[in-house]
């Protein structure tokens, strides 16, 4: 099996936010990430796929049909967007990095014609990031 790694980068907001905890329980735990008029990122994504390489194309996966399939899935959804406000998946679920990754797996298993998805990577910053390998990950 060849893994191929395919990036995509966008720009979002966020903050954190329990809802079952007080304002100062939230502050306490998540500093000033807690701002609920929220912060900016510029995530990168990296998100690799196994499979079999092609004897007529060499490719493991058609590149543009990922890179659409990116754009699509997540780009498009999370790019210059506020997580919390206008993901659906993010009303209820704190889009702390981590969280990020598994609701990005969720988007793409099973949407990468001939090749399985293995690792879904963000980085928050150039020095954070969270990987996703699946469903023992993702909840």
């Amino acid at each position: 099996m060849i893994f191929l790694t395919r990036k995509a980068e966008f720009s979002s907001a966020h903050f954190y936010w329990n809802d079952a905890w007080s304002q100062e329980e939230n502050e306490r735990v998540f500093g000033k990430c807690a701002n609920r008029n929220g912060h900016g990122h510029n995530y990168t994504l990296e998100v690799t796929v196994g499979g079999q390489v092609d004897p007529v194309s060499g490719f493991v996966v058609d590149l543009k049909e990922l890179k659409d399939i990116l754009e699509r899935e997540v780009v498009s959804v999370y790019d210059h967007r506020h997580l919390n406000l206008e993901v659906p998946e993010f009303k209820t679920l704190i889009p702390t990095t981590e969280n990020i990754a598994i609701s990005i797996w969720h988007r793409l298993d099973g949407k990468i014609p001939n090749a399985k998805l293995h690792r879904v990577r963000v980085y928050e910053m150039p020095d954070l990031f969270a990987d996703c390998y699946g469903e023992q990950d993702a909840g």
